[in-house]
């Protein structure tokens, strides 16, 4: 069984903010399977599915972001989830280009208080995760108010794109393991860091 987890901050205020691109791709990648995610157990909103052949859970941590890793810990616990080989992670990145997509098996939180929360409530930083880029093409004076501040019109189509190509990567990594989706998606926007 894969755990995929997806951050974000429940409530219709976040919906489509930048903050909320992990929230977004977890409901990508069900709307691609035709399931909804509404089942709650240990904090989270989840669905069983499976994706490229795989069992997966769906998840989408309702402990708001900086608690994200009490959900994730009782979700890993609850289905005897490997973290360190079965558990994936996605959210936001304000370090990388809107649309640039980066994939990890380790590393620290770089900043990111949900995976923050995630990595101190799991002891470990050797874990799976896919990094959405949401840096703006101008410099952004306050990154909170950025962050959990709707996406612009004109950043629609971007985002849309991001979100096909951050579902296309969690496949990839299923299906053919994590190398070879670092190797294939960590290319794209290379010149962009």
């Amino acid at each position: 069984m894969k755990l995929i987890v997806g951050l974000g901050n429940p409530g219709i205020e976040y919906q489509f903010t930048p903050h909320n691109l992990g929230f977004l791709t977890i409901d990508r990648i069900a709307n691609n399977l035709g399931i909804e995610i509404r089942n709650r157990q240990c904090r989270a909103l989840t669905v069983r599915a499976t994706v490229a052949g795989e069992p997966v859970i769906l998840a989408k941590p309702e402990t708001y972001m900086n608690l994200s890793g009490l959900s994730v810990r009782e979700l890993a616990a609850e289905h005897q989830v490997d973290v360190t080989r079965d558990l994936i992670v996605i959210y936001d990145e304000l370090d990388l280009p809107l649309g640039a997509i980066r994939i990890r098996q380790r590393g620290s939180s770089a900043g990111h208080n949900g995976m923050e929360s995630i990595l101190g409530a799991l002891g470990t930083d050797e874990l799976l995760r896919i990094r959405l880029g949401i840096a703006p093409d101008r410099k952004v004076v306050d990154g909170v108010k950025y962050v959990l501040t709707p996406f612009r019109k004109v950043q629609f189509e971007l985002v849309d794109e991001l979100l096909d190509t951050a579902a296309q990567a969690v496949e990839m990594i299923l299906r053919e393991g994590p190398a070879a989706a670092m190797n294939r998606f960590n290319r794209k926007n290379e010149t962009d860091e």
